[in-house]
């Protein structure tokens, strides 16, 4: 049964004593949701997305278990086909029954919670409100209510803080920081009634972390008004890659120059710079005369392996060069990501981890 801890104990996860795990921690598995022909995440091109699925899911079934949000029983057969038309192996693939309109499963899905106690990992579900990117996609009622479900599924604890906050909004070193920006979570279409002080209280209060680093703008073409995993990622608890743009008349030069600087001069929980790696962009990446927000930071993090967004560019093999440098104990792959960006999100956006929790 689901269970409400914020009803029934009346303290917040960071008084209980959780918090939200970095990405590289141990993962349970990963979460999809599938995209529906008719949504509106990729007009006239939806044929072209769910092969790059089917090559996501081929290689995270190698390293952890694939959880996928359908519709019901006929997307579900729908979506089996498709899998195993592209060689997937099928037994670590489950599927649930919890619609969304649309498949961005990193902003609508849930955050997942750990705390150890007595050698026990004990996990949590947090579930922010969401409103498609400041009510821009609406309907977005069922979409808000897939933490629900997968809180209901684990049989775990759920918090519901009572504010707007997307997965993609947000990045965690798991030792206390975390990164976002002004942009977004201080646009007014989010959460209008509170102050930059107030929204990093609920961040401290809800995901464990005792200091908030903020940059500035997203890039250009980014509808979620400036989400941080486009930008900038921790890929250790030490150690952030952010993207920076090489050429000056770039749109996107000055904006990630001023976050970049604002890395370099950043601390975290205990005090202490960052080492901060560059990556490149992929330049101006459009279709039908609108610019993508094309970026490397949108690799996802998986058990033993890193998928990386490539976008048919000269930069592609450098950016994954960096990234495998960064990550020597996991196998960096780079996926192409072309018709995806179509949709406005790469491998980050249609991801949510589960971190692994001891198992009774």
């Amino acid at each position: 049964m689901l269970m409400s801890m914020t009803t029934s104990l009346r303290r917040n996860p960071s008084q209980l004593g959780f918090r939200m795990p970095a990405e590289w921690e141990p993962h349970a598995g990963t979460w999809f949701t599938w995209p529906r022909p008719e949504g509106i995440s990729f007009p006239d091109r939806y044929d072209t997305v769910p092969p790059v699925y089917a090559e996501l899911i081929r290689h995270l079934v190698a390293v952890e278990e694939v959880h996928i949000n359908v519709w019901g029983r006929e997307m579900e057969e729908t979506v089996r086909g498709i899998l195993k038309g592209h060689s997937v192996p099928m037994e670590r693939v489950f599927f649930h029954p919890f619609p969304a309109y649309e498949p961005w499963c990193r902003d609508h899905g849930p955050i997942f919670l750990v705390r150890e106690r007595e050698n026990v990992i004990e996990r949590a579900v947090v579930d922010w409100g969401y409103n498609a990117w400041g009510g821009k996609y609406p309907p977005f009622d069922l979409d808000d209510a897939v933490p629900q479900h997968v809180a209901n599924y684990r049989g775990l604890p759920l918090f519901s803080p009572g504010i707007v906050m997307e997965g993609g909004s947000i990045e965690v070193n798991g030792q206390g920081t975390l990164l976002t920006t002004e942009a977004c979570l201080l646009n007014p279409n989010r959460n209008p009634h509170l102050s930059q002080s107030e929204i990093g209280q609920y961040l401290r209060d809800y995901l464990g972390v005792n200091k908030v680093i903020w940059l500035g703008e997203g890039i250009v073409g980014d509808d979620t008004d400036g989400h941080i995993d486009d930008l900038s990622r921790f890929v250790s608890a030490d150690t952030i890659v952010t993207i920076v743009e090489e050429d000056i008349e770039d749109a996107n030069f000055q904006l990630l120059q001023e976050n970049y600087q604002r890395l370099r001069m950043a601390t975290d929980q205990n005090g202490h710079l960052f080492k901060v790696v560059k990556l490149p962009t992929p330049g101006f990446v459009e279709h039908q005369g609108q610019r993508l927000p094309a970026s490397y930071a949108n690799f996802y993090i998986a058990n033993s392996l890193v998928l990386v967004p490539t976008f048919r560019h000269a930069n592609d093999v450098r950016a994954v060069e960096i990234l495998q440098a960064e990550f020597p104990d996991r196998r960096v792959v780079g996926v192409d990501s072309t018709e995806l960006i179509w949709g406005l999100g790469s491998f980050h956006c249609i991801t949510q981890q589960e971190p692994a929790g001891s198992r009774g």
